[in-house]
This record gives structure tokens, sequence and C-alpha cells, in this order.
């Protein structure tokens, strides 16, 4: 009986966490979505009546001389164009003039949208690639893009990556497409072509958060049947559906190479892709399979760290120790977004017979910012362990290696450097002056290089 009960409140208590979670998430994404569209009209009301209102964005001023630094958002995020020119990166792009903040698919597949990645700089029209289309069910073919963003990208005329969230993934996937020259009609790519790759509060091993959203620990991919990732399936289902323009260019989740409007399906196909037999949430081909721990162990077995590229990562973190017990620290400065999550990733455990990865503990994927494990966001560590430096002081330099991840704990939760700058304070200002600092005046294939000491660790 004691056991019963026991099992009716945890579900009890489980499933009150989920809808608190639930509104909270919804409830923000339409804060942004209201506050997109009031920008919108606040300049239509004060435009020339001859003036158009759109998501035109002016372009980074890109000669091939300076290597661009290129943005890479996160899950549910968006790039230049998108949101009524709201910046996900909170203007950090603003800092040099020559950054590219691309649009990718906000909830698609780490590699969809490194595939995107390339199209989006090179030009042309998005290729998923033959074998991975037909065993996932999508058209091979996506976005066009007339001019790349980028087309001198090469060799010679190399790029910075910067990637939040899973958006470090994407990068790295995209550095080892290169390598493995895995774009058609593209044989002179190249590991080359990328300068350094920043990861920022980067989900580089996986994370339990996959877990915690609804994908089931036992396979990785399937969901159960009562979770967070049940509501958004159903949400970008529904939205994809529809297929509304002018929403669209607002907001894009990025399926639209499943085919899932309902110009393509008709009204007869909407029952199908709502019970999950059809579409991306039936393959399994979208972000959060991609986020689970054994599924980033088996992306990682495949992806080098190259010796020629330059590494930097910035682990946030938003718990400390109390007794021995990992909780959330800085209450008051946790994001409303994850700030239940926080105290949800503290107490994970997993479950599963058998463990996502080996020398998996527990213990060990407690400290998070709210989203992410920080043991996840140092350096790729699963299933090898990729060099790595820990930097504690700038100021006890040395020279820069390529190669070595070189990485920091900072004291932050995972919204701290997107959406809202004035939030994140003076550190945003200090973390990505860091950033741009790296790109413009530390690394070079050719120069003596400075900065972190590999005696630090």
């Amino acid at each position: 009986m004691r056991k019963l009960v026991r099992a009716w409140l945890l579900g009890a208590l489980g499933l009150a966490e989920l809808l608190v979670i639930a509104v909270v998430h919804l409830t923000y994404g339409f804060y942004l979505f209201t506050t997109a569209i009031r920008r919108d009209l606040s300049r239509l009301a004060g435009a020339p009546k001859d003036a158009a209102v759109g998501h035109a964005q002016a372009e980074a001023l890109l000669d091939g001389a300076v290597p661009p630094i290129v943005l890479v958002h996160g899950v549910l995020g968006f790039g230049k164009g998108r949101m009524a020119g709201m910046s996900y990166f909170a203007g950090a792009e603003e800092k040099d003039d020559r950054v590219l903040v691309p649009d990718l698919g906000s909830l698609t597949s780490v590699h969809d949208r490194a595939r995107e990645l390339f199209y989006y700089l090179k030009g042309g029209r998005v290729d998923y690639g033959e074998e991975h289309s037909r065993t996932y069910g999508h058209a091979r073919f996506g976005r066009a893009y007339d001019r790349g963003h980028y087309p001198m990208w090469d060799e010679e005329h190399p790029a910075h990556f910067v990637g939040h969230s899973a958006g470090a993934q994407v990068v790295r996937l995209l550095h080892q497409m290169l390598h493995d020259k895995a774009f058609d009609g593209y044989e002179n790519t190249s590991e080359n072509w990328v300068l350094s790759v920043t990861s920022l509060s980067g989900v580089l091993n996986g994370s339990t958060t996959a877990y915690l959203g609804g994908i089931r620990p036992e396979d990785g991919r399937s969901m159960s049947f009562v979770c967070l990732a049940q509501i958004y399936r159903v949400g970008t289902t529904i939205y994809h559906w529809l297929d509304i323009p002018w929403l669209k260019r607002y907001y894009d989740f990025g399926f639209d190479h499943f085919g899932m409007s309902w110009r393509t399906v008709g009204v007869s196909g909407l029952p199908s892709l709502l019970a999950g037999t059809s579409g991306p949430f039936a393959t399994g081909d979208w972000i959060l399979p991609d986020l689970t721990i054994q599924n980033a162990a088996r992306m990682n077995a495949d992806v080098r760290t190259f010796p020629g590229t330059f590494y930097f990562s910035y682990a946030t973190r938003r718990t400390t120790k109390f007794c021995g017990v990992t909780v959330p620290s800085g209450v008051m400065r946790i994001h409303p977004l994850v700030f239940i999550h926080v105290m949800q990733l503290c107490r994970w455990r997993h479950f599963a017979a058998e463990p996502p990865c080996k020398g998996y503990r527990d213990e060990d994927w407690e400290d998070n910012d709210g989203a992410l494990n920080t043991i996840s966001m140092t350096h790729p560590r699963i299933p090898v362990e990729h060099p790595s430096i820990l930097v504690e002081d700038d100021s006890d330099c040395h020279r820069l290696q390529p190669g070595i991840w070189y990485y920091k704990i900072v004291e932050a939760d995972h919204m701290t450097f997107v959406i809202n700058r004035p939030r994140g304070g003076m550190q945003f200002d200090l973390i990505y002056d860091n950033i741009f600092r790296n790109c413009r005046k530390n690394v070079f294939r050719t120069a003596s290089l400075t900065l972190p000491n590999k005696n630090s660790t």
C-alpha cells in the first residue's frame, strides 16, 4: 500500500511539474512572438507610406580579407531575419562588422542543421544527402540560397564558428563533414575551412535534459506517452500542417523537407502526423534524440578534434554543493524558463538497465545550468576524451595551441548569453569580448599565439 501511495504521489508531482514547465515554456514563447509582432506593427505605424516593413537585415561586410565569425543558435533558436529582427544572441553580433547569424531549423536534427549551415554559407540548394534522406523519409533537397552568405569560403578564406547549446554540435559535425568531403560537387572541402570552434554552453556530450524531456533512456529515441517532448511534437506538427506563410516568416521549426503541410498531405495525412507514425518524430530525425548521452557518444565517435583548429569552450553552471548535496545557486538570478530544470537535473537518476556511456555516474552529471549538464559542456569526453585544458586565469598566458579544447567554467544559467542582453549584465560583455578577441587577436595559423597556460590545470 505504501509503495502504491508513494508511486501515486510521485506521479502527481511529476505531472504538476510538467504542467508548470509547459505553461512557462508556452508563455515565454508567446511573449517573444507577440514582442516580434509588436515591433513590426510599431515600425509600420511610424514608417512612410511607401516604405516596406520586412525582415531584411544588413549583411556583414565579407570580402574574404578577414575571416567572418558565424554565430550558430541552439534549440528553439532563430537567426537573423526572423522574429522581426530580434537577436537570438542579444546583439552580440554588433561587436564586429563581419558576423553572420544563420537561421537554421530550430528543432531539426544536428545532421540536417549542419547541412543547412554549409549551403547557407556557400550557396545553392540544401542537400541533406541521399542516404540520410532515404533513411529518415524526407525530401533530399531543401531551401535554396541564390547566393551564399560567404561564397568564397574555402581553405584560403576560413571562418570562425561559435555555437550556443546544440549549435556547438552542429558546428562540430559540419567540421567533420568538411574533412570527409561529404558535400556533392565540393571535392575540395577540408577541416582547414574552419579556423576556430567556440562552444558557448554547448551540449558536447549529450544531456540528461533529453530524458527529462521525455526521451526514453532505454533506446534514446522513442518518447514517453506523457512528457514535454510530446507537447512540442503536437504543437510543431500542427504549426507545420497549417503552413501559414506570415507566421513562418516570424518563426520556423524547420521541417519543410518532411512535407508536413496540408498542401502536401491534405486533411487525411494529419492523423498519422499527430499520432507520430509519420514525419520527423516517427523516425527520430529531430534534435532531442541527438541530445541524449548515448546518441551524442555515437556522434562523437565519428567527429574529431582536428590538430589545425583552435577550440574554446565556456561551460555554464548554476549549481553548488550544500552539505554534500547539489542545489541551485544564485536562485534569484536563474531565468524562469530554466528554474525548475535546474532542480530536476540536480536530482536526475538514470534508471535504465544499461548506462548511457562507459563510466557514467549520476553524481558527475548533477551540476547544470538549467538546460544542460556542466560536465557535457567542457569538451568532448565520451566515448573518448579529447585533449583539453582548464583555463582559470587568462592573464597566465603562454602559447595557444590548436587541437586542444581550452575551457572555462562560468557561473551563469543557460539563458545568460542569449535573448536578453541587460539580464546578462557585465558578464555578457566579458564573455563575448573574450570570444571575439580570441577570433580576432589570438587565433592565426601562421603567427605566434598566446593565451591559456597549458600548466593551468
